[in-house]
């Protein structure tokens, strides 16, 4: 299964990872989604997205007419994948000093936590739950380029290819 992992848009949806998701069987957004119009592209895209709410998500930064979209997401979410457990959360919770371990304590039954915030592109498969930062899929603070992850789970395997476009 081929899963794209996006976060941070800020209500921007880079076309080129927009395509991406056409190629994909899900779409996890991992938070500061910023509009129901970015919502709406990539499911456009691919018929399976699930977004979590990041802490720019509020309603005095979304569209009134967005803010039902607004109200379905959550702060989390696992989600059943073929060989394991995918959790989603923004991240921002979280102490920067110790996120990856307090992710992997927070989120023990999963293979993998993917979590945005910091914009930064990152793949931490040292341990398990592994960590995976997909960066800004937008055009706030992309730090190099608008980027997301491919997820590829098997029954028996993970891997993850990092994708970043030029700005």
């Amino acid at each position: 299964m081929r899963v794209l992992l996006v976060s941070d848009t800020h209500g921007v949806l880079d076309a080129r990872i927009e395509a991406l998701a056409r190629e994909a069987a899900l779409v996890v957004h991992a938070g500061d989604v910023g509009s129901a119009q970015v919502l709406e592209r990539l499911r456009r895209a691919c018929p399976r997205v699930i977004a979590v709410r990041g802490n720019n998500d509020v309603a005095s930064k979304w569209a009134c007419a967005d803010l039902q979209e607004l109200q379905t997401l959550g702060e989390s979410v696992e989600i059943d994948l073929p060989g394991g457990v995918l959790a989603a959360t923004h991240g921002d919770r979280f102490a920067v000093a110790r996120r990856h371990a307090l992710l992997r304590a927070a989120f023990p039954g999963a293979r993998a936590v993917v979590y945005g915030h910091s914009h930064r592109l990152g793949v931490d498969d040292g341990e398990r739950p592994w960590v995976l930062n997909p960066g800004a899929a937008g055009r706030a603070r992309t730090f190099g380029g608008p980027s997301g992850l491919l997820l590829h789970a098997a029954a028996k395997s993970w891997t993850v290819e990092a994708v970043r476009f030029p700005r």
